[in-house]
């Protein structure tokens, strides 16, 4: 068939699709006849038409009866059981499955709600329900009538249950009778047992209970041996040790596996009834020889042992001698293992048929579902040399469900071993590592406890605890969130992001800052599901909350205004109204107005509808955020945004939404009662401590870092002065030489005395150490230009050595770069320290100065420089009438000590 020829047959056969969809319809489903069959007179009552239906009606028809029975109970219960009840029993004869169970959910509402008042009519129920007790049906109906009778016991009285089921459960329990009514008289019996005394229990039931027990069918002996522990408290702890303890010890040495398996159920169940002289002469033994049995030749009752087996040694750890101790820990250690080989340190499967590898997977998970409570029976100070090979091998299993369960109760373990925690801090890595998102869900439940104590000594609370670094903890996080990212698997991922606001009590600031905080940017900005994005913007603002660095935090909201709110895509600046609404709730209210209030006011002009609309809705909290009167500015703001929605806004629903709104806004402060407004600003002031008590300790965190930072300058200060302290007299004579020998330079010294004078009167005072170190510096450098060539103003030029350090430390090497002023060289510095010097100080220096610093003053006033903080950095060679120099490179000796940093110019031009 060639090409062509295949795709006619696929035309023909769209066609006869089509030609099927045209057919025509009918348009009715039911025939004239059978619209008769299912029409009821209107004229009959609810009594009347559920007989009529219940005789004569179809299926669907009769199930609708039978669910409304409770209905029909209630508004008339004399006729409903006089003429309905018969039927609806005639009807369940040949009822299907779906009326079967109908006809059980709807007689166990009648006696459980109280709306059978009388005792004939309880009579006539149980009756109907005992009688389908035997349904063939075993599997399904049977057992669902068995449910509604066991469920309807516990809302009988005593004497209804003496009277109408005691005597039915005697003769159902007879040899004679089905094993199916025997099994059932089993569970009837123990549902029983906790409404009669242990008297009439000890005379009536417990010969009933013996022969049930010696049942020669092993499903009967299984099923009332399940039933012994409700027997035995119905009799008391003296009436057990006689009559219930020896039929249990017969059972767990039964020939059938799932009666042996059902004695250690209940013996384990029964283990706080017993005292220590029965648990180790009976109990012990007993549970020894089982379990045994069961691991050489019996894999089927291994699942059940196993997790039964935390309770087991939990339960008998106060009766064991250190022998029995140690041999119970050593087969639960076999069990963990068990189907598993251990190669260089690895746990890899071996060869079995799948139905005996899912059984030792089952095995293994009940171990690792129980493995906290064999910390707890091991004691936990022993863990490291008696369980921890074991626990390793069970987070690393080769079966996901191992591993999930392991992971599911690492937080105890980590609870358990107090101090000890760093024992496990590896497996804690892989699981976040591990390859199955599965596991990682399961560790996500409770990973916020099992951070924060896995990093913690254990020798403290709060901040002060959280010393423990875990190695390569921060890179499995980052880890595990970039595979559930990459996952279909959204919910994971949120969950993850969620339980990320932990890290600010368990790692430092800075790795949040550099690891975690663009990752959260990147999600919020490009993730496609809503719900991670929003769990991301969370998160983010949680890390903002709890950074402790003024810069990181102001550079996090200028990235989040301009990366979210003044963002491209309308859907950035939608998700920082979100952020918005995170931040309310996080930050105090001055924070908010703050840094994110303007910003989202400003959307208001935003082009795209949908953010207007979010933003309409948003505003009784925008307004309830503001507080009055210190930030009126804001609230007029918002009430020009309102009204610039009122009077320009076009779409339609932001205009009805603006509507509501206002008017919501008008009775905000009339509506809310005072309690809750009291309650909101008391915790808005808890808050706004908080955020001032992590800006203390953030200085405090600087002071130690600012006073080792003095205590290098004063060190590197002290060296050069002992290495230039020989050739401070030769400058100080050499610069007096070179700038004495004309008058006129003689008249401007005097006018540079008085301008000196004037200008120390005008600035504040130094201490005579820094003003000492200034004037071996100025000296300094007039040496050095005493020797360089002139440049047409000899008098003069000596003083521009005063900027030639300073553009060797700024790397200048421009061959005429212009004479700065210290505050055009340090804008920053100078001016952070002359800003905050308190007004109308005096100088109260002594006039101590070397005439070299004079002249530089003379030359700075001279020169129009003015007050330090106004010079401006001159752009270009002439800009400032400097003098060309050459470059600093040039200048400097080669003896000389290398260039101070920058702060040490602060020092130096300072003041």
């Amino acid at each position: 068939m060639t090409l062509n020829q295949s795709s006619l047959f696929g035309q023909i056969e769209d066609l006869q699709d089509l030609a099927i969809i045209e057919r025509p319809i009918r348009r009715s489903l039911k025939t004239a006849e059978e619209i008769d069959k299912l029409t009821v007179d209107e004229d009959l009552n609810d009594i009347e038409r559920a007989v009529y239906l219940l005789s004569s009606g179809q299926d669907i028809q009769r199930a609708s009866v039978v669910v409304n029975l409770p209905n029909l109970v209630r508004q008339n219960p004399a006729e409903t059981f006089r003429r309905v009840v018969p039927k609806v029993r005639e009807v369940l004869h040949v009822a299907g499955v779906e009326m079967q169970l109908a006809a059980a959910g709807s007689f166990l509402t009648i006696l459980q709600d109280d709306i059978v008042l009388i005792q004939t009519h309880t009579h006539s129920i149980l009756q109907i329900v005992l009688l389908n007790l035997d349904h063939r049906d075993a599997a399904v109906v049977s057992n669902a009538w068995l449910e509604t009778l066991l469920s309807a016991i516990d809302a009988l009285p005593k004497e209804t249950i003496r009277q109408e089921i005691l005597g039915p459960l005697v003769s159902k329990a007879q040899l004679s009778q089905s094993v199916q009514a025997r099994m059932a008289s089993c569970r009837i019996l123990g549902k029983v047992a906790g409404k009669f005394e242990s008297s009439m229990l000890k005379k009536e039931l417990l010969p009933l209970v013996r022969s049930l027990c010696q049942d020669v069918e092993y499903e009967v002996r299984s099923c009332m041996c399940r039933q012994l522990e409700n027997i035995a408290r119905g009799i008391g702890v003296d009436h057990t040790k006689v009559m219930v303890l020896p039929e249990l010890v017969e059972l767990a040495r039964d020939e059938g596996s799932t009666v042996r398996l059902a004695a250690f159920d209940t013996t384990v169940n029964l283990l706080e009834m017993l005292d220590n002289d029965d648990r180790t002469r009976i109990v012990f033994p007993l549970v020894k020889t089982f379990c045994e049995k069961c691991f050489k030749a019996d894999e089927a009752v291994l699942a059940s042992l196993s997790f039964q087996y935390g309770r087991l040694c939990h339960g008998l750890s106060g009766s064991f001698t250190d022998e029995q101790h140690l041999w119970f820990l050593e087969f639960y250690k076999k069990l963990c293992v068990l189907g598993l080989h251990l190669e260089n340190g690895h746990c890899e499967s071996q060869a079995y048929t799948l139905e005996l590898e899912r059984k030792y997977e089952t095995v293994r998970r009940n171990c690792a579902y129980n493995f906290p409570a064999m910390v707890l029976f091991a004691d936990p100070k022993c863990f490291l040399s008696e369980l921890y090979p074991t626990f390793s091998s069970l987070c690393h299993d080769p079966e996901i469900s191992v591993r999930r369960t392991a992971a599911d109760g690492f937080h105890e373990v980590v609870k358990l071993l107090g101090p000890n925690v760093h024992y496990i801090h590896k497996e804690l890595v892989a699981l976040l590592q591990d390859e199955s998102l599965e596991v990682l869900d399961a560790l996500l439940n409770a990973l916020q406890d099992t951070l924060e104590l896995a990093t913690s000594r254990g020798e403290g609370t709060g901040s002060e605890s959280k010393q423990v670094n875990i190695p390569d903890l921060i890179p499995a996080l980052a880890a595990a969130e970039q595979k559930a990212a990459a996952s279909l698997r959204w919910r994971v991922h949120e969950k993850l992001l969620q339980k990320y606001a932990c890290l600010p009590r368990v790692v430092s600031g800075d790795q949040i800052y550099f690891r975690f905080l663009q990752r959260m940017f990147a999600i919020v900005t490009t993730n496609n599901v809503l719900p991670v994005q929003r769990e991301a913007a969370r998160t983010l603002c949680i890390f903002l909350r709890y950074n402790r660095k003024q810069e990181q935090r102001q550079e996090i909201v200028g990235k989040v205004v301009e990366q979210l709110a003044q963002g491209k895509s309308y859907w950035n600046r939608l998700r920082y109204l979100d952020l918005c609404e995170i931040a309310m709730d996080l930050f105090s209210k001055s924070y908010f107005c703050k840094y994110f209030l303007g910003p989202a006011l400003e959307l208001v002009n935003d082009p795209v509808a949908n953010v207007r609309y979010k933003l309409c809705r948003m505003l009784p909290r925008l307004k309830a955020s503001i507080r009055l009167p210190a930030e009126k500015h804001l609230l007029q703001q918002l009430e020009f945004c309102v009204r610039r929605l009122l009077c320009r806004e076009k779409d339609k629903d932001v205009v009805c939404t603006v509507r509501k709104i206002v008017l919501e806004l008008d009775k905000m402060d009339i509506t809310e009662p005072y309690h809750k407004r009291h309650e909101r600003d008391l915790l808005d002031q808890k808050k706004e401590t908080e955020e001032i008590l992590l800006l203390e300790m953030e200085q405090l965190e600087r002071q130690p870092i600012d006073g080792k930072l003095t205590i290098d300058k004063h060190a590197e200060k002290k060296r050069r002065d002992s290495k230039s302290g020989l050739s401070v007299s030769k400058s100080i004579s050499g610069s007096t030489s070179g700038t004495m020998p004309s008058s006129s330079a003689g008249k401007e010294l005097k006018k540079a005395k008085l301008s000196r004078s004037r200008s120390l009167s005008s600035h504040p005072s130094t201490s005579k150490m820094v003003n000492a170190e200034k004037t071996v510096k100025v000296k300094e450098s007039g040496k050095e230009c005493g020797n360089c060539p002139g440049s047409g103003k000899s008098s003069l030029h000596p003083v521009n050595g005063d900027t030639l350090p300073r553009s060797h430390h700024f790397g200048t090497t421009s061959s005429s770069a212009p004479p700065a002023s210290p505050a055009s060289a340090m804008p920053v510095l100078i001016r952070s320290n002359t800003e905050h010097r308190p007004s109308g100080s005096k100088e109260t220096q002594p006039r101590k100065l070397s005439v070299q610093s004079k002249k530089v003053k003379l030359f700075r006033h001279a020169d129009g420089a003015g007050m330090m903080e106004k010079t401006p950095f001159p752009s270009s060679p002439g800009a400032s009438g400097g003098l060309e120099t050459e470059p600093a490179a040039k200048v400097h000796p080669p003896e000389s000590p290398p260039p101070p940093p920058i702060n040490c110019l602060n020092r130096t031009f300072n003041k």
